[in-house]
């Protein structure tokens, strides 16, 4: 029997699934406003209100400013700075100062400061995964694993600092000898996105320090406030002034500080996550100094399920891959493809674990699995998907409308096409379109049919199908019976469309390295 739907479902409205209707409860946003448990949000020491440039808390130049907004309430946490490309050239100049003298201290020293910095992060766990919801609007579940993630790029780097090995190549001749060493590329400009805003910063920040480099991050508008916090806590562990540097930027600031990142001379790597589009400007900008890049951008990822498959545990997967953050990262499944022998059988099941796993609302509030989305022009993209899927023949199975402000509830359709835009396009959203194919052959040439190849998923129990779809699936990162497989210990990037080079793991602290050949002669 089918239970009464969730909070998952738009309020006040009727949801049609198998013929049945079934009556909504409210969700009443005015009502989690009032009983929200941030009211003590004036004495919260992390709404930080100034760019970190050298060592200092400072203003714009023009001392303008852009407010800072929590996406779940409305409400705003606070102003920052509003800088520009001029600040921006100030950032890196004082960079460049700090990195001369980074890049000499030692392999240790560098480790030794990064573990007081991961302590402290630890330290203040909670608040910060408090400061990432209140600024992002995910779960505070979510934020807690988010902190665990970030902080978990900090050690793994502090650790890796002492693990740059050079070579010593066997010498084609008695008198020379010829070796490889590895040194800091240099000033290092980061983008990086409102989604992981946390865990995004450590990733890439804390492999370029340990490796060496100073930094010139600009943070997403959304979330400037846990760049500052990482900055507050660095400067706490003893990293020196200039090593780390943030400039928060508006929306409209961001392009002329994104170009001048990318144009300056005294910058040798740009880092980017987000979408192609962006980055693609980003490497056009990078062109004229010939800038080492290393770019995670869109993704379309395919999320297979074979008849082979274990379905309980595949269901459990899309709920993970899905909906977690609301269905706001880059690796979330996009394309369900299920087995047309097992389909109707997992659209039931997978509507059925929906309502009794999702709840919508702030993510400070208790029992909260689904935040809002980032801002409005994310929930009209997210609408528009749904309303075209449906326009083609799609079957609105849960959710497929607004909630008050910047939710939208999660929804879930059957009978989807690659011809809709759910399907062709990221979706970035609580979107689960589930399509149907008859064989292995067609669900692969149906998953790489996509510029993209960041990430994808297939769940069968056959060892053999296993190796065969892994091996031909044209992505950088593969889930096999798993729905969340990033961690700090691995490779992340994409092929394709969706990036270029790898971050995390030990593969992560080469983006930041430059190969020297050494022949010594006369020996």
């Amino acid at each position: 029997m089918l239970k009464v739907l969730g909070p998952c479902v738009h309020p006040n409205k009727l949801a049609v699934y198998s013929q049945k209707v079934f009556h909504i409860p409210p969700f009443n946003l005015q009502t989690h406003q009032q009983n929200r448990t941030y009211k003590h949000m004036d004495s919260f020491k992390w709404l930080l209100n100034k760019a970190y440039v050298n060592g200092k808390w400072i203003s714009a130049e023009n001392g303008e400013t852009f407010e800072v907004t929590n996406p779940a309430t409305g409400e705003v946490l606070g102003s920052v700075p509003d800088m520009n490309g001029s600040d921006t050239e100030s950032a890196i100049k004082t960079a460049y100062v700090a990195f001369q003298s980074w890049k000499e201290r030692t392999a240790k020293e560098r480790s030794e400061l990064m573990l007081r910095w991961t302590n402290l992060c630890n330290a203040h766990k909670e608040d910060l995964a408090k400061l990432i919801t209140m600024e992002n609007g995910k779960p505070l579940k979510d934020s807690m694993a988010e902190l665990s993630y970030g902080v978990g790029f900090l050690e793994l780097y502090a650790e890796e600092a002492k693990r740059v090995y050079g070579d010593i190549i066997p010498t084609n001749a008695k008198s020379r000898r010829l070796l490889v060493l590895k040194q800091p590329i240099g000033v290092c400009g980061m983008i990086t996105p409102w989604n992981f805003p946390h865990a995004m910063i450590t990733r890439k920040a804390a492999a370029a320090i340990a490796a060496g480099c100073s930094v010139v991050i600009k943070p997403a508008e959304d979330t400037p406030l846990s760049a500052l916090a990482l900055c507050q806590l660095a400067e706490e562990a003893g990293l020196p002034a200039g090593v780390l540097n943030v400039v928060t930027v508006s929306r409209d600031n961001a392009p002329d500080v994104g170009r001048t990142l990318c144009e300056s001379p005294l910058v040798q790597h740009i880092s980017f996550t987000g979408s192609s589009a962006v980055g693609k400007c980003l490497l056009s900008q990078s062109a004229s100094t010939v800038k080492k890049t290393a770019m995670e951008l869109g993704g379309n990822a395919p999320f297979l399920v074979f008849e082979s498959a274990d379905l309980e545990a595949a269901v459990k997967g899309v709920i993970a891959c899905k909906f977690r953050c609301s269905g706001q990262t880059c690796v979330s499944a996009n394309r369900i493809y299920v087995q047309e022998g097992i389909y109707d059988k997992f659209v039931a099941r997978l509507a059925e674990e929906m309502d009794n796993e999702l709840r919508t609302g702030d993510g400070l509030q208790p029992g909260t699995t689904q935040g809002p989305l980032i801002n409005q022009r994310a929930v009209q993209k997210i609408d528009s998907f749904v309303q075209d899927a449906i326009q083609q023949g799609a079957r609105l199975v849960r959710g497929g409308s607004k909630g008050q402000g910047n939710f939208y509830y999660p929804t879930l359709l059957s009978e989807v096409t690659s011809q809709m835009m759910c399907a062709r396009e990221e979706i970035f959203g609580p979107i689960a379109g589930v399509l149907r194919f008859k064989t292995e052959d067609e669900a692969v040439i149906m998953a790489n049919d996509t510029q993209w190849g960041l990430a994808g998923y297939l769940f069968s129990r056959d060892l053999s199908q296993i190796w065969r779809v892994t091996e031909r699936l044209e992505a950088g990162i593969v889930g096999v019976n798993e729905g969340v497989v990033p961690c700090p210990e691995v490779p992340l990037g994409g092929w394709k469309e969706s990036g270029l080079g790898r971050e995390g793991g030990r593969y992560g602290i080469e983006e930041f390295l430059e190969l020297k050949y050494v022949c010594m002669g006369g020996l």
